[in-house]
């Protein structure tokens, strides 16, 4: 039992607590609540993973509640693409709602305050209530405005809410404490004047509800059990609680909700603020929110990133009460660790020299079977063909080296994966001193499987090749981290952009072997001894092209080192 509790993560901890103090289980329940402006990034899955991964344990319901208050900056486009997201990630949501679902209650509450006496309406400007608002060592001063009158509040509210005024020239403020030693409890925003069109209610209105008066409104009325919430939204929690006392009737028998915090996901060389993000969108540094370069979902989806391994990413990574950088590094080695299990092997070559088997019978092709994975059961086998000529990487041949190198070399032999053992004999240069063909000599009985004495031979080196006349020319996109900088939007002085990797794509033609002609978009392989990649959403049948998930090594270590 002292096992199972030390296990739990604080939050899990924090509902068991609850639980024991008489909560019900069947009143548990919990939301995400993405804000439709941008794509969601692996952050957010630390928090997608972590609402619905709470539902599961405790068979709890989570509704998906976007919070749509800004329609400035919110587009149909985003409220797709989080859908789909979440869904890709595994997770079943109860409800699909909206915090423009509420905004009638939100008005309906918002009067009554005005009715109370706890809301006015301010026409000063926003530098004379931020100078008049303090600082978190000297307390604010009252607004010229906030002790107009009852009757006065509510005509200017309406004029507000009818479009009467312009952007920018009113908005409604709570009225608590302009001395609080919470700056946001010092008399905070409520509803301010944006005329533009919203993507669900249209221009039925032209005020809009700030985000700290819709939040504990809305978990209140969806009857949210633990609204949990990034670590940068603790010291609104007194505003959460105040907001959530002016409507909440204990009388009712309803659940009050409570509000906790955890740290964000931070990753290194990589930036998580969103409007970073869209910057490097609209600026062309990445070719859109899915660019496999970028930290979205989306992003690592297209390059070949599982949901398995962005759950258990976040699994591993844990949560935390305080803010942390994660190595990008446990990313990788969480998506590789996935793959190693799940993604057939292949053959390709991406930098290709020409080797031509003196002795093979000229115009002879023959099928030999290869599996896709020779340590696991169950993955099945292809037919690879094999020629008189095939390609083998450039940085597989050396004409001389020590004897640490055990691929191949002029006198020396290597194994061909699945098929003969090779001896090379010569080589053809160009008039740069390039080799551009290898001539090597095979023996016959040497084919892997056949159970022929020559078979079982060994040799050190084993290299991956693919047959010239059969081979699939492919794009191959070699992609790297976006950023050089571990913390690249944490330089004083320097702006994020400067540390923007050059080399974080380099378009290749690679060839292939034949068998993944028929390869579908987003299908996963492991080239052999290159890295693992995945089928492009711009592949096609008459060009194909793959994009690198991950490397087999970590260059970046050894450079590092």
């Amino acid at each position: 039992m002292n096992e199972e509790k030390k296990s739990l993560n604080f939050i899990e901890q924090i509902i068991e607590e609850d639980l024991a103090n008489g909560l019900p289980k069947e009143k548990l329940r919990f939301r995400f609540p993405p804000e439709p402006n941008g794509y969601l990034h692996i952050g957010h899955a630390a928090s997608i993973c972590l609402n619905f991964g709470l539902g599961l344990k405790y068979n709890a319901p989570v509704n998906l509640r976007f919070d749509d208050t800004n329609p400035a900056k919110e587009e149909q486009e985003y409220v797709d693409s989080i859908k789909h997201d979440v869904e890709w990630l595994g997770f079943k949501w109860d409800k699909e709602l909206y915090s423009s679902d509420y905004f009638q209650q939100l008005f309906d509450w918002t009067i009554m305050l005005i009715k109370e006496g706890k809301a006015y309406v301010d026409n000063q400007s926003s530098e004379q209530m931020a100078i008049q608002k303090g600082t978190p060592t000297e307390p604010g001063t009252n607004s010229p405005n906030r002790d107009r009158s009852i009757e006065e509040n509510l005509e200017l509210f309406m004029k507000m809410k009818n479009g009467d005024f312009e952007e920018g020239s009113h908005v409604l403020r709570a009225k608590i404490d302009m001395k609080h030693t919470n700056m946001h409890m010092r008399d905070p925003i409520m509803y301010r004047i944006l005329k533009k069109h919203h993507h669900r209610t249209g221009n039925d209105w032209c005020i809009y509800p700030m985000y700290d008066w819709t939040h504990g409104e809305s978990d209140y009325i969806e009857q949210i059990s633990h609204s949990i919430c990034t670590l940068e939204f603790k010291s609104h929690r007194d505003l959460y609680d105040w907001y959530v006392d002016q409507v909440y009737d204990a009388s009712l028998l309803e659940l009050r909700p409570k509000q906790r915090e955890f740290a964000r996901r931070n990753l290194s060389y990589t930036v998580m603020s969103k409007r970073k993000l869209l910057q490097l969108v609209e600026e062309g540094v990445v070719n859109g929110w899915d660019d496999p370069r970028m930290p979205t979902i989306s992003g690592l989806r297209r390059r070949g990133y599982s949901p398995e391994s962005i759950r258990n990413f976040s699994d591993v990574a844990g949560i935390a009460k305080r803010d942390n950088v994660t190595d990008v590094a446990l990313l990788e080695f969480c998506i590789k660790d996935h793959l190693n299990k799940t993604a057939p092997r292949v053959m390709a070559v991406l930098d290709p020299v020409k080797v031509v088997i003196t002795n093979y019978p000229e115009g002879k092709e023959e099928f030999l079977d290869a599996s896709y994975n020779d340590y696991e059961e169950g993955f099945g086998s292809r037919n690879v063909p094999f020629s008189r000529e095939i390609y083998i990487e450039k940085e597989d041949f050396r004409e001389e080296a020590n004897k640490k190198f055990f691929r191949l070399k002029l006198g020396k032999e290597v194994r061909l994966k699945n098929a003969y053992i090779i001896k090379a004999e010569s080589c053809v240069k160009n008039e740069n001193g390039e080799v551009t063909e290898i001539h090597c000599i095979y023996d016959e009985d040497s084919l892997s499987g056949s159970g022929s004495e020559a078979s079982k031979r060994k040799v050190k080196g084993t290299l991956h090749w693919v047959s010239v006349p059969h081979a699939e020319k492919a794009e191959v996109r070699v992609y790297d981290r976006l950023f050089t900088n571990e913390a690249p939007d944490a330089q004083k002085d320097k702006d994020f952009k400067e540390f923007i990797n050059p080399e974080s794509l380099n378009t290749i033609e690679a060839f292939l072997e034949p068998s993944l002609k028929n390869a579908k978009i987003l299908d996963r392989f492991q080239f052999q001894r290159l890295g693992y990649f995945c089928v492009d959403k711009d592949s096609t049948s008459e060009k194909l092209v793959f994009n690198r998930t991950v490397s087999l090594r970590d260059s970046w270590a050894k450079m590092e080192k």
